[in-house]
């Protein structure tokens, strides 16, 4: 399984994303591999205020509703430990500005043994998972 950050949702819809290139390989890998993939409804949240920010409420409810729809994608929710736990991650990394989603993530992805994410922010290697790409 591979967790799906956010930069790759955006990116994959944001042709002037730094990562677009990246993202659409990434995306074009994943379905070729048929390999089930999470995120969590924090990044979900994020794509959504993101996407709505850059390309219109509308468009962002409509790349939100696929992905809840989707049977390739497992929506991890954190419950009140795990947010627990990513306020301890939040405060520790507190001098490398790591987001409170990313905490969120790192929790879930450790609580679901999940060790691939497919992102464009190194924290993600930092805190000891594999940063997944396209060619590999």
């Amino acid at each position: 399984m591979i967790y799906v950050d956010t930069g790759p949702f955006i990116a994959r819809y944001i042709t002037a994303d730094q990562h677009y290139s990246s993202a659409i390989a990434g995306w074009a890998t994943l379905e070729s591999l048929v390999e089930s993939c999470a995120t969590s409804n924090f990044v979900l949240d994020e794509c959504i205020t993101l996407l709505g920010r850059r390309a219109g409420h509308v468009f962002a409810a409509e790349r939100a509703a696929a992905i809840l729809s989707s049977r390739t994608f497992t929506i991890l929710r954190a419950d009140v430990k795990d947010e627990y736990k990513a306020l301890q991650l939040f405060r520790k990394y507190a001098d490398q500005h790591v987001s409170f989603t990313d905490c969120i993530s790192c929790v879930l992805m450790r609580k679901h043994t999940i060790k691939r994410v497919f992102t464009f922010d190194i924290h993600f290697a930092l805190a000891g998972f594999e940063i997944w790409k396209a060619e590999g």
